[in-house]
């Protein structure tokens, strides 16, 4: 059974930093593609980055050059690093595989605000 806790979300200014991270339970870790998503209000979920078991990476558009994903294989951790926050960075946080599993943990929110 997966399980997945984010957690550092808070909120910030313009312009400023955060860095969630996911503690994850699951076989295999280090064999699965993991991917972070979010969900701003009124909005359908999207995937913001992903890194696969190479540790290539990939990242939604709106995102490129600020945000950076890594991970820890052996503490089974997911993290995503998120600079020069935006107000349309506005959301809850999700970590989970790619594609994902419907075992969702409670998200970590973040809110972007002057």
């Amino acid at each position: 059974q997966v399980q997945l806790a984010e957690s550092g979300g808070g909120w910030v200014q313009p312009g400023g930093s955060l860095r969630l991270s996911c503690a994850v339970s699951m076989r295999n870790f280090s064999l699965n593609t993991m991917a972070w998503y979010r969900q701003a209000p009124g909005k359908v979920r999207e995937l913001v980055a992903k890194i696969h078991r190479s540790g290539s990476t990939n990242y939604a558009e709106s995102v490129k050059g600020r945000f950076s994903i890594d991970r820890d294989t052996v503490k089974n951790m997911v993290y995503l690093q998120m600079n020069s926050l935006q107000i349309e960075d506005t959301a809850f946080y999700y970590c989970n595989t790619w594609p994902y599993s419907h075992n969702w943990g409670q998200g970590t929110q973040v809110t972007v605000s002057s």
